[in-house]
C-alpha cells in the first residue's frame, strides 16, 4: 500500500492547494486503519474531487466503486488503479448491454473482510442539483452482504457530507462531515436474511436520513440562496465554517416546516429586495459590515501591500510561468466539461497535468543546455513559485476587492448608508423570527448572542 500513500499524499496535496479552506469534523466516528471494516457513504455534488475528499481526509485507505467508463482513460487509469478503484457497470452507460456487477459486489466483499474500507456514492451519479438525489441501496447491500457471508466481520456505515462553499471555483472552501456510524447489528442482518430487499431499503432510509443531517438541502437553488442571506445576518462575526454549514442546514431543514407563516413569507420577500439591491451597487452583505474609516481602509490595504512585496521575487517569475496556465485550466474547466458538476474537477485535473508537463519540460531542458545540478536546484523552486503567485494573487484580489467597495461607498454613499439601515433591520426581523419558530427539539444556535446584538429578550 506503499503507493496508495504515496497517491493519497499526492492527491492531498493538490486539494489543499485547489481549496483555500478544507475542514474535516466528526473524525472520531472513524474507526483507526485495522480497527474494523467501514464503508463510506456520501453524498456526491462534485464528481472526482467528492472521492479524492475522502481518500485524502478519512484516514482510511479507501477503495472506491468507480464507473468502468473511467478505466478507459490513459490519465485515470493508473490512479484509480494505484488506489484500489474496483470498476462498476452503470445502466446509464450501458443503456443496450448487459449489468453484471456480480464480480465488483465479490471484489468489494473481500476489502471489507480483511477489515479495509469501501467508499460509495449511494446516489448514483454526480449532479448540481439543490438537495440529495434519491439514494439506491448499493452501500446497504454490501455492508449487509459482507456481513452476512462474513458473520465475524463488524462492518460500520459511515455516512459523509460533503458541503461546498463555491463547488466549481478554485481557492473556495469545503467542509467534511462525518457522521456517526450505523451499526449492523444481529436484528438487522436476521431481517436482512428473511426479506434482504426489504432491509436494504430500511438501512438506506438510515443513510438518507443521516445524509440529510450532514447536508445543506432545499428544493431550489434560490431558496438556498435567500437562507444563505438570512444566515449571513443571524451568525456572529468570527463563525467558523462548522458553525456556518450548521446554520446554513438548520435554516433549510426548519424553512420547510414554518415556510407558509406569514411573518416568514414576509421575511424572505424583504430578503429578495435586499438582495436585489446589493447586487444594483454591485456590492456584498460582507462590504457592509467593513469599516470605511480612512484610518482602517489604509491599515489594511498596506498590510496587503506590504505581504505581496515579501512574496513578489519569486512571484514574478512564477507569475509568467503559472498564470497562462491557470487560464488554460480556467478555459478547459468552463468549456469542455460534459456537466457543470464535472468543471472542478476538469479545471483541477487539467490544472496540475498542465503544471506537472510544464515543470517536467522546463526542468529537462535546464538539465541538457546548463546542467543537471542547475536542474536539480530548480526543480523545488518551481513549485515554490507557484505557491507565491498564488500569495501574491491572494492578496491583489484582496486589495482590490477593498479598493473596489470603498469606491462604491463613496459613489453610492446615501445607497450604502441606506442599506446598512436596512441590514440591521432585516438582522432584527430574521433573529425574531428564528426565536419565535425555533423548533422545540432544537438546541438553538448563537441565540444569545444574536438577541443581545439587536437587543431582543427572551420574554418578547
Amino acid at each position: 500500500m506503499r503507493l496508495y500513500r504515496l497517491v493519497r499524499w499526492f492527491v492531498r496535496w493538490c486539494l489543499s492547494i485547489f481549496f483555500r479552506q478544507i475542514e474535516v469534523v466528526g473524525e472520531e466516528h472513524i474507526p483507526a486503519e485495522g480497527e474494523g471494516a467501514v464503508v463510506f457513504a456520501g453524498n456526491h455534488p462534485n464528481s472526482l474531487i467528492d472521492p479524492a475528499l475522502v481518500i485524502a481526509f478519512s484516514g482510511r485507505i479507501v477503495h472506491f466503486a468507480a464507473k468502468d467508463v473511467l478505466f478507459r482513460s490513459a490519465a485515470f487509469r493508473p490512479i484509480l488503479a494505484a488506489l484500489g478503484a474496483v470498476p462498476v457497470r452503470r445502466r446509464m452507460d450501458h443503456p443496450d448491454g448487459k449489468l453484471d456487477n456480480a464480480s465488483m459486489f465479490d471484489q468489494l466483499f473481500e476489502v471489507l473482510a480483511g477489515g479495509r474500507a469501501v467508499g460509495i456514492f449511494p446516489e448514483g451519479i454526480s449532479h448540481d442539483a439543490s438537495q440529495l438525489a434519491p439514494l439506491k441501496t448499493g452501500a446497504a447491500r454490501i455492508a449487509a452482504g459482507v456481513a452476512s457471508r462474513h458473520p465475524d466481520c463488524k462492518v460500520r456505515i459511515i455516512p459523509v457530507g460533503l458541503n461546498y462553499g463555491r463547488r466549481r471555483h478554485f481557492r473556495s472552501s469545503v467542509l467534511i462531515r462525518f457522521g456517526e456510524p450505523i451499526e449492523l447489528d444481529e436484528a438487522t442482518l436476521e431481517r436482512h436474511e428473511d426479506d434482504p430487499r426489504a432491509e436494504c431499503r430500511a438501512i438506506t432510509e438510515q443513510i438518507d436520513l443521516s445524509l440529510r443531517g450532514l447536508t445543506i438541502n432545499a428544493e431550489d437553488w434560490q431558496t438556498i440562496r435567500l437562507l444563505d442571506t438570512a444566515r449571513r445576518l443571524y451568525q456572529p462575526k468570527g463563525a467558523s465554517l462548522e458553525a456556518r454549514v450548521e446554520l446554513a442546514q438548520r435554516f433549510t431543514n426548519a424553512y420547510r416546516d414554518v415556510a407558509d407563516a406569514d411573518d416568514v413569507r414576509q421575511a424572505m420577500g424583504a430578503l429578495a429586495l435586499y438582495d436585489a439591491r446589493l447586487s444594483l451597487v454591485g456590492m456584498r452583505d460582507r462590504d457592509l459590515r467593513r469599516s470605511f474609516r480612512t484610518r482602517d481602509i489604509l491599515a489594511r490595504f498596506y498590510l496587503n501591500v506590504v505581504r505581496v512585496i515579501l512574496w513578489m521575487p519569486l512571484a514574478v517569475p512564477g507569475f509568467v510561468l503559472h498564470a497562462p496556465l491557470a487560464i488554460a485550466a480556467r478555459w478547459l474547466g468552463w468549456n469542455l466539461s460534459p456537466r457543470k458538476d464535472v468543471i472542478a474537477t476538469s479545471k483541477l485535473v487539467a490544472g496540475f497535468a498542465l503544471l506537472a508537463l510544464c515543470y517536467l519540460f522546463l526542468i529537462a531542458v535546464v538539465a541538457v543546455f546548463i546542467g543537471p545540478l542547475v536542474a536539480l536546484l530548480l526543480a523545488p523552486l518551481l513549485p515554490l513559485s507557484g505557491y507565491a503567485t498564488l500569495r501574491v494573487l491572494e492578496r491583489y484580489a484582496a486589495a482590490r476587492s477593498l479598493t473596489l467597495s470603498t469606491l462604491r461607498f463613496v459613489r453610492f454613499r446615501d445607497e450604502v448608508r441606506a442599506l446598512r439601515t436596512e441590514r440591521e433591520r432585516l438582522r432584527r426581523q430574521v433573529i425574531d423570527v428564528v426565536r419565535r419558530h425555533l423548533p422545540d427539539d432544537m438546541a438553538p444556535l448563537f441565540l444569545d448572542q444574536a438577541l443581545d446584538s439587536v437587543g431582543i429578550s427572551e420574554s418578547q
